[in-house]
């Protein structure tokens, strides 16, 4: 029984041994990939915050520009109204509009392009931002798991190293008890084992016995053997 227990004790010692190192290092693979999103989100956001405060000013700027050359050309077309016009000419110089694809033209599809890149880039950083918060919640609870598992398989592999260590002791004061009893035995065998005679020939020979002590009394005594 003690060598069945302490069997058991082995194996089940070995196994939680395994599952802590294999646990630990699952532990250790998670903060390494929590640090490396972690660094890749920081990356991320610092560029897309970069890219969103440049396509603002570009805007602003743009904008400033087009308010400058709107000016412009509105003054432009009013002076050339006030001049007589050549008879070439059928309508007062309106200068490089946007529907002339001008200048001005120009201007606005770059406006609104940085526009566009603004909106796409925010959109961009809260997906990102989302998705990483995400993969640190799921993270952070299957490291929690794993740790707490790390400690109960520990605290479970203390104690049955030290019921193993128990079972051993016990084992061998009572290998030391059997083999005493079995070296008792050895002595007792003779005396009480059958040594094959049969129990005939024991009375046969008790009673030579008997007869030839008889004989040796007469002898003696003085008297005739017959």
């Amino acid at each position: 029984m003690l060598h069945a227990e302490i069997d058991e004790l082995e194996a089940s010692i070995t196994k939680l041994t395994e599952d802590i190192t294999e646990l630990t290092k699952a532990v250790a693979d998670l903060d390494t990939a929590m640090a490396e999103a972690t660094k890749l989100r920081n990356e991320e956001k610092a560029t897309n915050t970069e890219t969103i405060s440049d396509s603002q000013e570009a805007q602003t700027a743009v904008a400033q520009a087009l308010t400058v050359l709107k000016e412009f050309y509105a003054k432009a077309a009013e002076s050339t109204a006030l001049v007589q016009q050549p008879e070439i000419f059928d309508k007062p110089y309106q200068g490089m509009q946007a529907q002339g694809g001008g200048v001005v033209g120009m201007l606005e599809v770059i406006e609104s392009d940085f526009a566009r890149l603004e909106a796409d880039t925010k959109a961009s950083e809260a997906t990102a931002q989302k998705e990483y918060d995400s993969f640190m919640t799921d993270s952070k609870v299957d490291k929690t798991k794993k740790s707490t598992d790390v400690e109960h398989k520990s605290a479970k592999k203390q104690d049955e190293e030290q019921s193993l260590t128990t079972k051993k002791a016990d084992l061998e004061g009572t290998q030391k008890e059997l083999d005493a009893a079995l070296a008792y035995f050895d002595k007792l065998k003779p005396s009480c084992v059958d040594s094959g005679v049969s129990f005939e020939d024991r009375v046969a020979r008790r009673k030579e016995e008997v007869e030839s002590l008889q004989e040796a009394l007469k002898i003696l005594n003085g008297e005739d053997i017959a």
